[in-house]
């Protein structure tokens, strides 16, 4: 219930609201106010009526904002849904100033956690290349001879669709020294699992046919199909023994119908390439193909060096 106080608070803002509102009016305007009131249109209510609008919809905004704000704890600069929700996230970031880290929507430290990444030491000009491969197109085979060239080593992120449809280039991949990670079988919104069997079998599946196929182990690096997690799948990932990698540099480069122009790589790719950089690439992009050569030519010339996942989680000491 409203006490005294609040109605004469309100009051003391109507009448402050008049006098400024009015106030500014020029002459004409004050006229043409004044002549609608003589026609039957309370134009000073009418005042009262419009401050008392706004005043109820700037109170709705504060109270969503305080619902919300309880809703989540503020880790540094980010909001973490608070403990114990499971609620789905999709990873996203925000970028700042060119050469510049982007920050994720979960820390550098909440991650950790879990043994999940995003981006890598900000202290050195390095690059971990990524390529997130759902099937195959024709557009690895240049990708591969792009890193080969460049001797650059990358990790591949693969589903059971691209093991079971082209065996040979993940053979390719583990001979050029390349390492190949867990995007899960059938790609699926892994945040809507809650049974840690079947979140289980969808990882154990991809290292079950990558074995077969290459008769080594997986590495066990998980990238999130769609970036879509929850705190729950970071922890069954982790005790299944493997690190959650995100990323911290992206562009829209997997529609086929659409894909981006070299211009419009490169001023992504490189406008907001920085150091630690975790890069995502989809393998099915023709553009990423055709461009990848003058693209680590370009990060080259930079001052930038590549390294793999490896090396992320075991760094030489």
């Amino acid at each position: 219930m409203p006490n005294l106080q609040n109605f004469v608070s309100i009051q003391v803002f109507f009448s402050l609201w008049e006098i400024f509102f009015i106030k500014n009016l020029s002459e004409s305007e004050k006229r043409i106010l004044k002549m609608k009131s003589k026609t039957g249109i309370k134009w000073k209510t009418n005042l009262k009526k419009t401050a008392l609008l706004t005043i109820l919809l700037t109170a709705a905004f504060l109270v969503g904002r305080g619902i919300a704000y309880v809703k989540y704890e503020k880790i540094g600069s980010q909001a973490i849904p608070a403990s114990g929700s499971v609620s789905s996230e999709n990873w996203g970031l925000g970028f700042g100033q060119e050469g510049s880290q982007p920050t994720g929507n979960a820390s550098v430290d909440e991650l950790k956690k879990y043994d999940a990444h995003y981006v890598g030491s900000s202290a050195e000009k390095v690059i971990y290349l990524t390529f997130d491969a759902g099937y195959e197109n024709g557009n690895t085979q240049p990708i591969l001879d792009a890193l080969k060239k460049h001797n650059a080593h990358a990790t591949f992120f693969v589903v059971g669709h691209y093991l079971e449809s082209a065996p040979e280039l993940v053979k390719q991949m583990v001979a050029d020294g390349h390492f190949v990670g867990n995007h899960t079988y059938h790609h699926l919104d892994m945040s809507s699992i809650a049974s840690k069997e079947s979140f289980e079998k969808e990882m154990r599946d991809v290292e079950t046919l990558f074995k077969e196929i290459t008769g080594t182990e997986l590495a066990h690096f998980y990238r999130p199909p769609q970036g879509k997690y929850n705190t729950e799948n970071l922890k069954m990932a982790q005790e299944l023994g493997y690190h959650t990698f995100f990323w911290s540099l992206a562009y829209v480069d997997w529609y086929q119908d659409k894909q981006p122009t070299r211009e419009e790589a490169f001023k992504k790719l490189v406008g907001r390439i920085h150091p630690g950089a975790i890069v995502l690439l989809h393998s099915t992009s023709k553009t990423n193909g055709e461009i990848l050569d003058e693209l680590l030519t370009h990060w080259e010339e930079m001052g930038y060096t590549f390294r793999t996942l490896e090396d992320f989680v075991n760094p030489s000491e």
